[in-house]
């Protein structure tokens, strides 16, 4: 049987290979850019907000395995929810990936965002998981200069 570990490395891997809502968004009224310059992530969010509701969001960019999934189901978990959502989402995503293992509990109640819980035990591949929720943060608070990671 699979164990929970390869199960989500699955997912990962799944949504590297394909990821969701890829692409650029022509009517996007919010944008941003990031960049990890450590790994060499870049990506840019596309935001359509209306009346505080994320109504559709992608991205685009380059990345490794990590970034290009957290990204994509970062998109998936974002769309049709309010802005008030999306930053409590942040929160609760960034305490799960910049814990302690084993610390953050909550990891089952995000859903399948709880596959990167364990990113926690590589410091490194924390940044690689993050940057895609910085860039969206920055495209909601309208911040013009890109996101570093640094």
């Amino acid at each position: 049987m699979m164990d929970l570990r390869e199960l989500y490395q699955e997912v990962i891997l799944d949504h590297n290979r394909r990821p969701r809502n890829f692409g650029t968004l022509e009517e996007a009224n919010r944008t941003a850019t990031g960049h990890n310059p450590l790994c060499g992530d870049s990506v840019r969010v596309y935001l359509v907000v209306e009346d505080n509701v994320i109504k559709d969001v992608r991205f685009d960019g380059t990345g490794c395995a990590i970034s290009r999934a957290s990204a994509s189901m970062m998109t998936d978990a974002v769309k049709g929810k309010t802005i008030e959502e999306v930053k409590q989402l942040f929160s609760t995503f960034h305490e799960m990936v910049t814990g302690h293992p084993g610390q953050f509990t909550e990891a089952e109640e995000m859903g399948k965002l709880g596959v990167f819980a364990g990113v926690c035990e590589f410091p490194a591949r924390v940044k690689c998981a993050s940057l895609a929720w910085h860039t969206l943060n920055a495209a909601l608070e309208a911040r013009p200069e890109p996101v570093s990671t640094e």
